[in-house]
């Protein structure tokens, strides 16, 4: 289970959260604003490398927006990414958690309103460990509202992924199609399989024509590819600042080339509905 920081490993910490900024992967803070919980978090994940018998020590910041003094719980989760591209948080240990390897710096706190914390926590993965990805959430959440001015109903999970060793992703493409969304539109679909012992993404832009000649530059969806699983990896147009999304009729014709890591993913691909 989750460990506290000894006071010892908090000073020296101090020096590091300048260093532990520029190992993240920062992307737009999470706000947790629902029945009093007022809170924004940056950054809202974490992916690092770590070393067999080496403490990796990190720092995020949280900010409470909340009008009344507000109280905090932090602890840690395991948690899954669905099939529906949702994420399932379990206070339970899941089979090989590396949530033992984590020490957080505290349990509670409370915070000013418009106060800032920055929080500490350390990954510590046992000497002789094999290379693998070690996944968890740290859990903030509100505290009871008859104690704070933050209610119990909220919380926010920063993700937090570390590659031990050499763990790396290993992306295939496996398929392309064209699925329905939910409001009735084709998209373009990418199937990618992950053969590696680290989750990865897709980054990068690939240039189609649709069916009018219209030209589009396209993206694939921010999302992570576990190790060994496929999954469906969404390809969709960029819209400029301010502008509408662009009509996408199909068939699709897709050429470029995406990356993962300092990989890349070649694609020429035609996509019929």
């Amino acid at each position: 289970m989750t460990t506290t920081l000894p006071g010892s490993l908090l000073n020296g910490l101090n020096t590091l959260l300048g260093w532990a900024c520029a190992c993240v992967l920062l992307l737009t803070p999470l706000l947790g604003f629902a029945q009093g919980f007022a809170a924004y978090i940056t950054p809202p994940r974490f992916e690092v490398k770590a070393t067999p018998g080496q403490p990796l020590r990190q720092v995020f910041e949280i900010q409470h927006v909340g009008q009344l003094k507000g109280g905090y719980r932090v602890y840690t989760n395991d948690w899954t990414f669905q099939a529906d591209n949702s994420v399932a948080f379990s206070d339970e240990l899941a089979p090989e958690s590396c949530r033992p390897w984590v020490a957080i710096e505290r349990r509670e706190l409370t915070l000013e309103p418009g106060a800032r914390y920055r929080f500490r926590f350390e990954i510590n993965p046992p000497a002789g460990t094999k290379p693998r990805e070690c996944r968890f959430a740290i859990m903030i959440e509100g505290l009871d509202p008859a104690r704070s001015g933050v209610d119990v109903g909220g919380r926010i999970g920063v993700i937090v992924y570390a590659a031990v060793g050499d763990a790396a992703p290993v992306l295939n493409l496996t398929a392309t199609r064209v699925v329905k969304a939910g409001d009735g539109k084709n998209v373009a679909m990418l199937d990618v399989r992950n053969s590696g012992n680290a989750h990865g993404r897709l980054e990068g832009y690939v240039n189609a024509v649709d069916a009018t000649g219209q030209t589009l530059e396209m993206t694939p969806a921010d999302i992570p590819i576990m190790p060994g699983e496929t999954r469906g990896v969404a390809l969709s147009p960029v819209v400029g600042e301010g502008k509408t999304a662009p009509e996408v009729r199909f068939p699709l014709v897709v050429k470029g080339t995406l990356e993962w890591g300092k990989n890349r993913l070649p694609l020429d691909a035609s996509f019929a509905p």
